[in-house]
């Protein structure tokens, strides 16, 4: 999502399509193993370079992940709206198993 009034992109993670580590949504399947690596890997670098270009040109970039959604929706929510009126760069908003966890820099 794109909010131009707060030059801020907004993307929604799935925690399997994005390699979210350390997250219960998480896991490689047991077969073509090494295929899901590759797979995975590439769209995480696509995603560091997407980050990249739109923080180079001044806008700010808030990632929301699936856990956060599925265990938080309630929290991430409010969590969202209140960075979107922030001032911090990056934000990264995941749910860390009871807990909402909520990076900005």
């Amino acid at each position: 999502m794109v909010l131009p009034k707060w030059k801020a992109a907004i993307f929604v993670h799935g925690c399997f399509w994005h390699g979210h580590n350390q997250c219960p949504y998480f896991r490689l399947p047991a077969t073509r193993t090494e295929f899901w690596q590759f797979k995975i890997a590439g769209n995480v670098a696509r995603d560091a370079r997407a980050e990249e270009t739109l923080r180079s040109m001044g806008w700010r970039v808030l990632v929301v992940w699936e856990c956060a959604i599925r265990d938080h929706s309630a929290g991430t929510l409010e969590a969202l709206h209140n960075q979107i009126e922030g001032d911090s760069s990056h934000v990264d908003i995941a749910s860390r198993g009871d807990h909402l966890e909520v990076r900005a820099e």
